[in-house]
């Protein structure tokens, strides 16, 4: 970037710091004591303990270097406040605790700025305008930077999302700069951080072998198989286990592999979330509560034989399907991987370069999302990011981006559900969905309209849904006897977008002619 680039840059990155700042007295999930039970852990007890200590019910869950990390805050949380640092101290939430924790995540954003500033230069610069509101970087900048998900999710509700992320898009950058050591480097360290991000790894690994490990095409587009490079794969391997053993080697020759192996991967905890993530199962839990409905008013079903509230009962639990067949995780898989499969060959047979790696790793994201095994709705964001870099580059992507990004950032609103933080939401996101709308219409004004009239019907309904969940309905005597009904018309109206969304692009993708000539570069 030049000069003035890297002023508007700034101004920017401190506008949203000083907002996170205001955002420090805010309510705060129970992310925030798992957080603090963490950093007592990781003080308190040997390495040889951290995964087996269970006082708290928010047992360390994570990957080893995020381990290390809390280790490392844990050095600077002392001198806060030492009773932070105290495993018994459940649910400990000193003034100083609040503010430093608070404080920690708005200082390591700073990676997730320098990755935004990255992406930003590898943006292409094709569409050029005087006004540099109008131009693609800026319009990214304020995308990823102040976006309204990302926001709400690590400095209100409470998590570490911004750094990761930062560690995602920093090896997005560098990928697109053909510095492809550096960014697989980069994305080996973010699996040892949080394994949620091996939905995308498929999109990592076929890129690399693709365009590191296979050095020409042939003038058709062809890969060159004897262009393969023994010596790129190699180095490739010495980096994921060089990473693997820093990160796992410890509690290998602890043998305390298998219990570290199960706190990441805790299959009991069912195919659903308490809130359901808007995904195809919520479309599928949906339809079996609906059709147990409809079965006990024909008396095709005994109602004593059917468990009360089993799958919205808003526990965090395995549960068993009325009618429709239950899910087990392996069936989650099986449908993860095979729709995650034509965007891996899409990449490996139609190259498109950078650009072919991120609809890959978007595609793998929202297929993940679709159809994983008990998803969190925080994780739409792992599309949402990426999404962006596609957005300003072309028209189609920027619808899509609109229909997805205001579906799945309106999926997060339950996430907030004391009254003080109502305001702050629907300013939040309306001040980030406008912009967004009105940024991409400018940027693409010369070409057709991003959404037909029936996609910009869908999203206008989400208002009188919003008024219904958090006005009509607590006036209702339905507050007591249904009372997670608007969880449930949140999650799968905003599900019915997702999966659109999902659609859409993926139709895209496989549809897309590429010229013969970007081929076979």
């Amino acid at each position: 970037m030049a000069a003035g680039g890297r002023a508007w840059f700034c101004t920017l990155a401190l506008g949203v710091s000083l907002l996170k700042g205001l955002l420090i007295p805010a309510y705060y999930s129970t992310d925030f004591e798992v957080h603090r039970n963490w950093l007592a852990i990781t003080h308190n007890l040997p390495l040889s303990q951290w995964y087996y200590e269970a006082t708290s019910e928010w047992t360390l869950d994570y990957p080893p270097f995020f381990a290390w990390f809390e280790y490392a805050l844990s050095h600077v949380a002392k001198y806060f406040d030492p009773q932070m640092l105290v495993i018994e101290n459940l649910n400990y939430t000193s003034h100083a605790t609040i503010f430093f924790q608070r404080l920690s995540v708005i200082f390591t954003d700073i990676l997730f700025i320098y990755a935004v500033h990255e992406c930003c230069r590898c943006v292409n610069g094709k569409r050029a305008a005087k006004d540099i509101l109008e131009k693609p970087t800026f319009i990214l900048a304020v995308l990823l930077l102040w976006n309204f998900g990302l926001l709400i999710v690590d400095h209100i509700h409470f998590q570490y999302n911004g750094f990761l992320f930062g560690l995602m898009l920093l090896s997005v950058a560098r990928l697109c700069q053909k510095r492809y050591l550096e960014g697989a480097l980069l994305f080996t360290v973010l699996l040892h951080f949080k394994h949620i991000y091996m939905y995308v790894a498929p999109a990592y690994g076929i890129y690399l072998l693709r365009s590191y490990c296979f050095t020409a095409n042939n003038a058709d587009g062809s890969l060159k198989w004897r262009s393969f490079s023994f010596l790129h794969v190699t180095l490739l391997g010495l980096i994921v286990c060089l990473v693997s053993a820093l990160s796992l080697g410890p509690f290998l020759v602890l043998g305390q592999l298998p219990q570290v192996i199960s706190r990441l991967f805790p299959f009991k905890r069912g195919l659903c979330h308490a809130y359901w993530a808007p995904n195809f199962w919520a479309l599928y839990n949906a339809m079996d509560k609906a059709l147990t409905i409809l079965g006990l008013k024909c008396n095709f079903l005994d109602h004593t034989k059917i468990p009360k509230a089993s799958m919205t009962g808003g526990l965090v639990q395995e549960f068993q399907h009325t009618v429709l067949p239950s899910v087990t995780p392996l069936t989650t898989l099986i449908c993860t991987l095979i729709a995650i499969l034509p965007s891996v060959f899409c990449l490996w047979f139609k190259p498109q370069g950078p650009r072919g790696f991120l609809q890959c790793l978007v595609l793998c994201a929202l297929s993940s999302f679709m159809f994983g095994w008990h998803v969190h709705e925080k994780a739409i964001l792992l599309a949402i990011l990426p999404l962006s870099l596609l957005s300003v580059q072309r028209a189609k992507d920027a619808g899509i981006y609109l229909i997805l990004t205001t579906t799945g950032h309106f999926s997060l609103f339950p996430l907030l559900f004391t009254p003080p933080e109502l305001p702050i939401k629907i300013l939040l996101m309306l001040l980030f969905t406008v912009y967004s709308f009105s940024s991409l219409k400018s940027l693409f004004r010369r070409e057709k309209p991003l959404l037909n009239w029936l996609e910009t019907i869908y999203l206008i309904q989400l208002v009188p849904l919003e008024i219904f969940c958090e006005i009509i309905f607590p006036l209702t005597s339905w507050k007591w006897h249904f009372p997670f009904v608007p969880l449930l018309l949140t999650s799968v109206y905003c599900a019915l977008g997702v999966t659109y969304a999902w659609l859409k692009l993926y139709v895209s993708v496989l549809t897309e002619r590429i010229p013969v000539r970007q081929k076979a570069e």
